[in-house]
């Protein structure tokens, strides 16, 4: 059943006259039109890290800034991905969009942002996602979920009169790119592959095949 699962790319083509060669301007086209274009979670990105061993780990984390020279996301810095960032500061991302047949790979380094900027994103979240990032211990193990609800309640009752502070373990990261790689699907499986890669601070582009 899954081997007879097919799907024919036809909508968008990807050129090297039409391809900018800035990958931080190409991203933001096909990040802008995804959103346009009512992808379920257009900023959803799969984030790989590795672990003490050397293993690769990936979960989906979402994108909130795109910067001229990174992109921004935030969680727990005392998670696991936060734990393994710390030991090993090269990740990968990929961003999938089905509805216009692309993907994004992007390889790099990450850091943290400043105190700064997270507690200013932080400040706008929605006052749930604020309790939510005190409640979880995210990553660690716990009893059951009533753990959880408890938690969220304990600190809902803390802030009831005061104003919510950003955690000291929570707040944002950037990812610097070194390697981009933009996919486009097309028919026969004949797809469209360009990589960026950096050297001397310049983008060297190529095209790969499918």
């Amino acid at each position: 059943m899954l081997r007879e699962i097919r799907t024919n790319y036809e909508k968008f083509e990807l050129t090297e006259s039409g391809i900018n060669p800035n990958p931080f301007e190409q991203l933001r086209t096909w990040l802008e039109e995804a959103i346009s274009g009512e992808e379920i979670e257009p900023t959803a990105m799969v984030l790989s890290t590795l672990d003490v061993q050397g293993f690769p780990e990936s979960r989906v984390v979402l994108l909130k800034e795109l910067k001229d020279d990174g992109l921004v996301f935030y969680t727990n810095y005392e998670s696991k991905k936060g734990n393994q960032i710390a030991q090993n500061g090269h990740v990968a991302v990929v961003l999938f969009w089905p509805k216009h047949e692309r993907q994004v790979r992007i390889k790099g380094t990450v850091e943290k942002i400043s105190e700064l900027e997270s507690t200013d994103y932080f400040k706008s979240r929605p006052i749930d996602s604020q309790l939510g990032a005190w409640a979880s211990p995210q990553s660690r193990i716990i009893e059951s979920r009533e753990i959880l609800d408890q938690n969220y309640r304990l600190y809902q009752e803390y802030f009831k009169s005061r104003e919510i502070e950003k955690p000291p373990h929570w707040g944002g990261f950037l990812i610097r790119p070194a390697y981009f790689e933009f996919w486009q699907g097309r028919s026969n499986r004949l797809h469209d592959r360009f990589e960026f890669s950096l050297s001397d601070d310049q983008w060297i582009i190529h095209r790969l095949a499918p």
